[in-house]
């Protein structure tokens, strides 16, 4: 039995740095810097050797415990998605150490910051090479716990410790599901370690109806995680934490987490149609809602926070109708320009002061830097050639006309999803660079915009370079091999000039709009902004049926349990009093008893004596 050491080393060393970092007090800023930062590179070095070593296999692992006849065991599988992802999660993770040294310059809690970032970069890690399911559910649930306390960090903001609790309640929802669903895995397996998992499917040793009912459980976890409609309410209100944050959460950590888990358990899933039907309609609903809501926002970080949860969908999407490779494709360009647009908004809003874009203007000739990195990061998103975006995405389109596990109608629907969604990414993407950039400056404080610092400037130069490139590296054999691919997954054909054509409309449509006007305040501009008022709805389904019942419940135990416990107390103590009452009246009787015995004893001793004498 033995384990990787690269592969152990590519979680351990992030996570070592997080456990040391977590008990620096909050004066030694530039000690936990140097953790923060020099963990993160030496993630990133581990994860660039890890790829460039090449493919291998599941090691033989450790065990760690075993429960009858189902053994938990620690191990790697580095294959070649887990490298590139890990190389992916290692860059984003680096330049977030870096420019957060910056952004939060000022921040008293630096410390703990820098520390739990660490953790969840490794936690994220942790996910990517495991060949446990228990590994990996640790590895899961460590970053939920880092993304409540990242996303809580700013304590001065109301909002923040709302969001933070919402993330972590509404993610743990999909985790319940997530945890059966490992559970039934290894049961029926008889083992936890995904290669033994596998050969059970593929032997019959899992049936097919348990099989669907794993992996159903297992979406409701991703569902939470990859904010996947119904459970993706958190992730636009978890803005409210650092923006360094969110270029972490929704690029390389958290939210992929869950495409991730689904592309490396797929033998499983693409056994069970019903699981990948439930795929594909949550994979469409998710990437329209997503695009309808980003074009309803005025706050920065929304926009692109919702852009992630329509961009999620593609790769859900892509998942659903049977292609593993571009969805994993799309994730590792999305990281790269999400990532990107994140960190520019941060460089922005630390210029302007605001996140609304209602307030800004005027910022292209000001900050050319953040300017023209972030339109190579809404480039990317859009989709415009040659940049990275439209190479992943076009690969998603073209996926979704071929044969794939579910019936064609249903890939009719993502498809048409897709397409839908490219017209409404690319309006909202011009909506934001026009608002944001050009036309007069709004404010005295966009007047005054100017360029961060190089901390803060050089993560966006760094990041620009994938976001512009990587998109090419899918026209190479070895790249697409890498991610489960038989032939390059970027390649031009019929699909590649209808996303064109609903790029251009969608640009069109936003161009013509005056970049100063307000969000038109119709019954529609209310819709999109309330993002379809779901989470007025989730709060009146489900939110206040159960703190209702929380309460009544409440109520029971206080008035029945406890009431019962108190009420033999009470009864205890009374019968006690009266006892006590009864024995201080006698006391007197009793003295004057005992005094009077006394009394005559001692007569009786003074008679005694005369008579002897």
């Amino acid at each position: 039995m033995s384990v990787d050491a690269l592969g152990a080393a590519l979680p351990g060393v992030p996570v070592a740095a997080g456990l040391v970092g977590l008990l620096l007090r909050y004066r030694m800023r530039g000690f936990a810097a140097l953790l923060g930062v020099g963990g993160a590179t030496v993630a990133l070095v581990c994860a660039i050797a890890v790829a460039v070593r090449g493919v291998r296999g599941a090691d033989a692992g450790v065990t760690i415990a075993e429960f009858g006849r189902v053994t938990v065991t620690f191990g790697t599988w580095l294959d070649g998605p887990a490298g590139l992802v890990a190389v992916a999660v290692g860059v984003v993770a680096l330049c977030v150490q870096v420019y957060s040294v910056a952004y939060l310059h000022d921040d008293e809690r630096y410390a703990p910051y820098a520390a739990q970032v660490s953790l969840f970069t490794g936690a994220m890690l942790l996910v990517v090479v495991s060949g446990d399911l228990i590994a990996l559910l640790v590895g899961w649930e460590v970053m939920g716990i880092c993304s409540y306390l990242l996303i809580g960090h700013d304590r001065r903001l109301p909002e923040a410790p709302r969001a933070a609790v919402k993330a972590f309640l509404v993610t743990r929802v999909g985790d319940i599901g997530f945890l059966l669903g490992i559970v039934v895995l290894g049961l029926h397996a008889h083992s936890f370690r995904i290669a033994e998992v596998f050969a059970a499917a593929r032997s019959g040793g899992i049936s097919g109806g348990t099989l669907t009912a794993a992996c159903v459980l297992l979406l409701a976890g991703v569902a939470g995680k990859s904010a996947q409609f119904p459970l993706h309410t958190w992730l636009p209100d978890a803005m409210a934490g650092p923006t360094p944050i969110s270029a972490l959460i929704h690029a390389a950590t958290m939210v992929a987490a869950g495409v991730y888990v689904v592309a490396r358990l797929y033998p499983l899933f693409e056994r069970s149609t019903a699981a990948m039907v439930v795929l594909a309609v949550m994979a469409s609903v998710t990437m329209l809602l997503g695009a309808l809501s980003a074009l309803g926002q005025d706050d920065i970080k929304r926009v692109l926070a919702w852009s992630t949860v329509s961009q999620l969908g593609y790769m859900t999407g892509a998942l659903a109708v049977g292609a593993p490779s571009a969805a994993l494709f799309h994730l590792l360009t999305h990281a790269a320009f999400k990532a990107l647009l994140f960190l520019a908004a941060g460089s922005v809003i630390h210029a302007v002061g605001t996140n609304l874009m209602s307030a800004m203007g005027g910022l292209r000739g000001r900050m050319p830097v953040t300017f023209w990195t972030m339109t190579i990061g809404l480039g990317a998103l859009a989709g415009v050639p040659p940049l990275a975006g439209f190479w992943s995405k076009d690969a998603i389109l073209e996926a979704t006309t071929g044969s794939g596990p579910v019936p064609r109608g249903v890939a009719w629907i993502v498809l048409g999803s897709a397409g839908v969604t490219v017209a409404l990414t690319a309006a909202y993407v011009v909506r934001l660079w026009r608002r944001t950039f050009f036309g007069p400056p709004r404010t005295a404080a966009a007047e005054a915009g100017h360029e961060p610092p190089w901390a803060m400037r050089g993560p966006l130069l760094v990041l620009a370079v994938p976001a512009a490139l990587l998109g090419l590296a899918g026209l190479l054999t070895g790249f697409s091999e890498r991610l489960g691919a038989g032939e390059p997954l970027a390649h031009l054909g019929w699909m590649t000039l209808v996303a064109l054509v609903l790029l251009a409309a969608g640009a069109l449509l936003a161009w013509r709009r005056d970049p100063a006007a307000a969000p038109p305040d119709t019954a529609l501009g209310r819709l999109l902004a309330n993002a379809f008022y779901l989470d007025a709805v989730q709060d009146a389904l489900v939110t206040r049926p159960v703190a209702a019942l929380a309460r009544l419940a409440r109520r029971g135990d206080e008035g029945l349990v406890d009431g019962a416990v108190e009420g033999v107390g009470s009864g205890a103590g009374g019968l006690g009093g009266l006892l006590a009452r009864a024995h201080t009246a006698a006391l007197p009787r009793a003295a004057t008893a005992v005094l009077a015995g006394g009394v005559v004893l001692a007569a009786v001793i003074v008679i005694a004596l005369g008579v002897g004498r």
